[in-house]
């Protein structure tokens, strides 16, 4: 996919599809902290988690903590969200393990068609939607289907999450590559800090940039700071608003 056809691509999306090169490398604290800063930007955010595993049993069903931390983000707190919980997670289970797995022990199929539609029909209360997967971006949801396939279906630009840690240029080369292969546009790379005691950082940051062909977006902190957190938010969508990401900048 040629640089015209992806910023092109950019500029007309009204929303982003969060990835990671791994589980747990802090997809929730990098989309939480993105949606937090559009919404102070004044845009209404619209989240979805569409596939969860790893999931509580409350008096209202169950519910997964990253899905609840989105919609918290996007509206001060669960409750206020405009949309229903079965609008942003569609598919949740509870035991905290691969989605294909938990699906076929509850006897679920998961359609990415619906999940599609769900999109569809919610976006037009909202600026912006941000839909953050689950595991990386070959994570099974099926025999024949993955993360990668229901983010063709949702058509939206991806943001890959690094995780900084032992392997993560591996990771993050094989996970682009992938991106790319499906067509949909790459719009950039964030870093996350989680091992905070990672050997030659500032050396693996640099051959990442070079390794993916563009430094990152933003470096997210290690750690519970705030501000440190929302100014590599706002970092980010600053960068994401001058390739042309029209919903990342300040009305």
């Amino acid at each position: 996919m040629s640089t015209t056809v992806i910023t092109a691509a950019i500029t007309a999306a009204r929303g982003i599809f969060v990835t990671g090169t791994d589980t747990e490398i802090g997809k929730t604290w990098v989309s939480t902290a993105l949606v937090a800063e559009l919404r102070r930007r004044g845009r209404r955010v619209g989240v979805m988690k569409p596939v969860a595993s790893g999931a509580v049993q409350t008096a209202a069903g169950l519910r997964n903590e990253d899905a609840l931390a989105l919609m918290a983000a996007a509206a001060g707190e669960p409750a206020r969200y405009p949309g229903s919980y079965a609008e942003v997670n569609a598919y949740c289970f509870a035991p905290p393990i691969s989605p294909h797995l938990a699906a076929a022990e509850a006897g679920v199929s998961i359609e990415l068609e619906r999940l599609r539609e769900l999109a569809r029909s919610s976006a037009p209360q909202f600026d912006c939607q941000v839909v953050e997967g689950a595991g990386g971006w070959r994570a099974p949801l099926g025999p024949t289907s993955s993360m990668a396939d229901l983010a063709q279906h949702l058509g939206l630009p991806v943001l890959l999450v690094v995780g900084l840690r032992l392997g993560c240029l591996n990771h993050a080369v094989l996970s682009a590559e992938a991106i790319r292969q499906t067509g949909l546009p790459l719009a950039g790379w964030v870093a996350n800090s989680i091992d905070p005691a990672m050997s030659r950082r500032e050396d693996n940051l640099a051959t990442l940039g070079e390794l993916l062909g563009a430094p990152p977006l933003a470096i997210f902190p290690y750690g519970d700071d705030p501000d440190a957190r929302r100014a590599a938010a706002g970092l980010a969508l600053d960068r994401l608003a001058a390739i042309g990401f029209p919903l990342a900048s300040v009305r």
